[in-house]
């Protein structure tokens, strides 16, 4: 594989304009992808506000408000890897509340999130519509090769030492399923741009990602 270095806000930059320059009737739905260190809210959030300036309408959501319930994720024990590949995400609450309003002919009406993970209860959240030219701006991790509609992802990567060395030592149980994604998905390849993000101060863009 070959990188070359980047800064993150040329990577904002030049995601949000190429993004920005798609039809402007059409809903554009971006994946942010990564492991919970590799922080992929934070460079959700940086491009929502960057596409905003560029005059798209954007609604951020995040896949942790789209978990399972308790009495299922934990069905196979609370620190258990592949529940956590397997269980954890309601892939189909997802597709049907917020990605499939937003394919050609869909109605635009979105549920921002569906189940609280830490009250366990349903949000109760209220129902929005993104206009025609919207972008809606996902984060989440394990999202890849599950059939999810997107027009675009991208996908935040550790290499397996650094992903182990970042990540806290009361969640290293989970460090399997991600071994187990880069394997079977291998989501740096998958994803239409895939970064490195063993140092967050120095990403790197994989040579053939279109930014």
């Amino acid at each position: 594989m070959r990188f070359r270095p980047v800064s993150a806000g040329l990577v904002v930059t030049e995601l949000a304009e190429m993004i920005a320059a798609r039809a402007p009737r059409a809903w554009v739905r971006l994946a942010v992808d990564g492991a919970p260190v590799a922080e992929p809210a934070r460079l959700a959030d940086a491009l929502g506000e960057a596409l905003r300036l560029r005059g798209r309408p954007v609604l951020r959501v995040s896949a942790g408000g789209f978990l399972r319930p308790a009495s299922l994720r934990f069905e196979r024990g609370k620190w258990n890897p592949d529940a956590r590949y397997d269980d954890w995400l309601d892939a189909g609450g997802l597709a049907r509340e917020v990605l499939d309003p937003l394919a050609p002919g869909g109605s635009g009406r979105v549920l921002p999130s569906l189940w609280n993970p830490e009250t366990d209860r349903a949000t109760r959240a209220p129902y929005r519509s993104l206009p025609p030219g919207g972008v809606l701006v996902l984060d989440g991790e394990l999202l890849l090769g599950r059939g999810l509609a997107f027009e675009h992802t991208v996908h935040l990567w550790l290499s397996a030492p650094a992903l182990a060395r970042r990540t806290p030592a009361e969640d290293a149980w989970a460090l399997p399923a991600f071994a187990r994604y880069d394997a079977q998905v291998r989501p740096l390849h998958t994803a239409d741009t895939g970064l490195r993000m063993d140092d967050p101060a120095h990403p790197a863009l994989l040579d053939d990602s279109p930014v």
